[in-house]
């Protein structure tokens, strides 16, 4: 099992970055797949999330409005769109397999937005 993160950058405040979050190992349609982020310093915090179904999704409030989460099923990827970026969107981005509880990790992309 694995999942591997990309599409970080840096981006200018207001500008947007896709993330995808490739799942290799299992079928990423019978998991939910969050995304969470940890800026230094801070504690990671969760981002947004995809129930398995698709039928539901959670943003935190930091992010509503401005992120979307979304699933391509014949490419086993989770992708968070990410617009309307702020310098405190700045971050590690993570993906994990599952809702409220984890179980494998992916690497970190690091996203920076400049003000």
């Amino acid at each position: 099992v694995q999942l591997q993160a990309f599409g970080g950058g840096l981006v200018q405040s207001g500008g947007s970055l896709r993330l995808s979050c490739a799942a290799s190992g299992f079928s990423g349609v019978d998991w939910a797949i969050g995304w969470f982020r940890q800026a230094p310093g801070k504690e990671r915090e969760g981002v947004s999330c995809i129930s398995r179904d698709d039928d539901n999704r959670y943003y935190a409030d930091s992010v509503k409005g401005r992120f979307t989460i979304s699933r391509d099923s014949a490419k086993n990827t989770v992708h968070l769109q990410m617009n309307s970026l702020k310098p405190e969107d700045t971050a590690v981005y993570y993906c994990a397999r599952g809702w409220r509880n984890y179980d494998y990790w992916g690497q970190g992309t690091q996203v920076t937005v400049s003000s």
